[in-house]
């Protein structure tokens, strides 16, 4: 079997959307979509995740939304990014001091909290949220900007939200990833529909599959 590692966007998990229909599609043709639960903090992440790739030796990763920086920094890979969000972790580090605020912690637990199963906890704290400037730097880089010789390609929805804060940037992706990259109609989360129509026979041809 031809192992694909897949990192999860915030608060996703062992049982996130987009892996699951990747794997039931590609398993027939020898394909493991493998996608694992990983720490909110991302220095523990960044340790989880080397270790998953010294176990499964994947032929790529890929990464969803802020997971993308995780799949980022993992070097000597192709790696395929799924509505990459380059810029939140800027808001993270920046806006980490709101924290200091008693109660105000609580209160984004509450709101972001993650859906019941295999799931991200997710926990607001100053430390964890600094962390996440040198994560982004450390993800940076690996990018062709930088210097790095990997391969990068990238989906974005013309109807994603989060295009509009700049979370989601093809600007800040041009600027380090250059025009490997391509769109699709549908919003950040990746309908059903553009996975099997883009996606899917992209990884196709990127694995050799039906050659």
């Amino acid at each position: 079997m031809t192992n694909v590692l897949y990192i999860h966007g915030m608060g996703g998990g062992g049982d996130s959307r987009i892996p699951s229909i990747l794997d039931q599609a590609l398993r027939p043709e020898g394909v493991r979509v493998i996608v694992r639960t990983y720490d909110f903090d991302p220095e523990v992440a960044s340790r989880q995740i080397a270790s998953w790739v010294d176990e499964l030796q994947p032929r790529l990763i890929m990464g969803e939304s802020l997971g993308s920086l995780h799949a980022i920094r993992i070097k000597g890979i192709p790696h395929l990014l799924i509505s990459p969000s380059l810029n939140a972790s800027l808001y993270f580090s920046n806006l980490a001091w709101l924290t200091l605020v008693p109660g105000v912690t609580a209160l984004l637990d509450r709101i972001y909290r993650p859906r019941e199963g295999d799931r991200q906890p997710l926990h607001f704290t100053y430390p964890v949220m600094r962390r996440y400037s040198a994560h982004r730097k450390e993800a940076l880089a690996n990018s062709p900007a930088a210097g790095s010789s990997d391969s990068f390609y990238a989906f974005f929805g013309r109807r994603d939200h989060y295009r509009k804060s700049g979370i989601v940037s093809v600007r800040t992706w041009k600027k380090y990833f250059g025009e490997a990259f391509e769109w699709y109609d549908g919003t950040h989360f990746t309908e059903e529909e553009y996975i099997y129509s883009r996606v899917i026979p992209y990884l196709e041809n990127l694995l050799d599959i039906n050659k």
